[in-house]
């Protein structure tokens, strides 16, 4: 079983439409968006939910009214001000950190469990879909990723699948650094832009430090010709191939509009490259 992570260090470099395009090409795999603070590839699969499940995360404060003997010290020591003068903790305000749990003289205030999202197992038409939706303001995505990652991979195994393919959350943080565990191949998406550019370098960056092997995809290349030659030089410089170029293509957001992978809504030059670049995957392994 060989895992695939697509990430692109930015949002909006056309990520998602390629792993789309990717679940609809391979065969006997597993999929997961690991995009849980914003997932959007449930879009172009259309899961069906199988399986729901409560993701906690953290911890609030909650003061029991008939123990407390409104001695005021919750409400002096709370740094964050979550508890209010008639000693009602905010949920929002409060961080979890359990101070006012302890110093309380009776016991009034315990700390119970957030439920800071949900997480699915789901069919498609493509296979199995394993992905997740974090609540609003709520933290911790990168525990909700590992948890998205190891169901992916513990349910590819069950199904003695060929590949996990895994649509990757953007930026180079904790979420990122989370998915990008024990992953075969990392593709990076990039466009001719210097914020793509940029992001593209702090990305690779991070494959080179855990030692996992990247190549890169520019999407839209023929925005700006000089910065997509500029990312080759790059490329070809940290040793990493640039496996695919896609030209930019107003059918592109047409396909997403009609919630279709790009390579079952058209079949042009286009699609063929989509093709091309997923043999090259397939043939570095």
């Amino acid at each position: 079983m060989k895992q695939i992570l697509v990430i692109s260090g930015k949002g909006g470099t056309g990520k998602t439409v390629l792993t789309a395009s990717f679940a609809a090409l391979a065969k006997n795999k597993i999929m997961a968006d690991c995009d849980v603070d914003a997932a959007d590839l449930h879009i172009l699969l259309h899961p069906t939910i199988k399986e729901r499940n409560i993701f906690k995360s953290g911890q609030t404060a909650v003061i029991d009214k008939d123990l407390c003997i409104t001695c005021g010290k919750c409400i002096k020591f709370c740094r964050f001000k979550a508890i209010s003068q008639d000693y009602i903790v905010d949920p929002i305000d409060c961080e979890g950190c359990a101070l006012c749990k302890h110093i309380c003289p009776v016991d009034a205030i315990k700390m119970e469990d957030n439920v800071s999202g949900e997480w699915f197992i789901s069919d498609t038409k493509y296979g199995p879909l394993v992905h997740a939706k974090l609540g609003i303001a709520e933290e911790n995505s990168g525990k909700l990723v590992s948890l998205v990652r190891k169901q992916a991979e513990e349910l590819a195994l069950k199904q003695n699948s060929d590949y996990v393919i895994v649509d990757g959350p953007p930026g180079t943080g904790c979420p990122v650094i989370a998915s990008l565990a024990n992953i075969d191949l990392v593709v990076v998406v990039t466009e001719p832009t210097l914020s793509g550019m940029h992001d593209m370098q702090r990305v690779l960056e991070l494959t080179q430090h855990f030692k996992i092997k990247a190549c890169v995809v520019i999407n839209k290349f023929d925005l700006n010709i000089d910065n997509t030659k500029e990312i080759e030089v790059l490329c070809e410089n940290k040793k990493v191939p640039v496996i695919g170029s896609i030209p930019f293509s107003k059918e592109v957001t047409q396909s997403v509009v009609k919630m279709k992978p790009f390579t079952e809504f058209s079949n042009n030059e286009i699609s063929k490259e989509i093709k091309k670049i997923w043999d090259q995957i397939k043939d570095s392994f």
